[in-house]
């Protein structure tokens, strides 16, 4: 059985973006849907300039479609907390969110085997989210 953070880092390596190959795993998960693929190529590269990574943008895009405003029963405030706990077991992991320092000015192949930590730890973050939810 492959994992989500395996499925991700094929798609990775295979040409999708950080953020997209996270959702893209997701979807062949069905843990959303295949509508939020074109959404999550906005945030590839830190928002194309840099800001927050990519992957960690696409776990919360995951985040919001599963325990966003109309998809939380009882809590409308779940999705907010969930967001914050990503970020801070990400920063955990990283150190940082921002992708110009994740990335560390890399380019090619050589950036793209480095951000396979941060495309992995995303998918297990989104993996534990799930988790805690059965």
């Amino acid at each position: 059985m492959t994992t989500l953070k395996e499925k991700a880092i094929e798609y990775f390596m295979n040409g999708y973006s950080c953020s997209e190959s996270i959702v893209q795993a997701a979807i062949d998960e069905g843990l959303c849907d295949k509508s939020l693929l074109p959404v999550a190529t906005s945030f590839s590269g830190g928002m194309a300039s840099g800001c927050v990574c990519g992957a960690l943008a696409a776990a919360q895009i995951i985040s919001g479609y599963n325990f966003g405003k109309d998809n939380t029963k009882g809590n409308p405030y779940e999705a907010r907390e969930r967001s914050k706990q990503l970020v801070e077991e990400f920063k955990k992991r990283n150190g940082v969110t921002c992708c110009k320092v994740l990335s560390g000015g890399r380019q090619g192949m050589e950036r793209k085997l480095h951000c396979q930590k941060m495309v992995g730890d995303a998918c297990e973050l989104v993996e534990d989210m799930f988790k805690a939810v059965v």
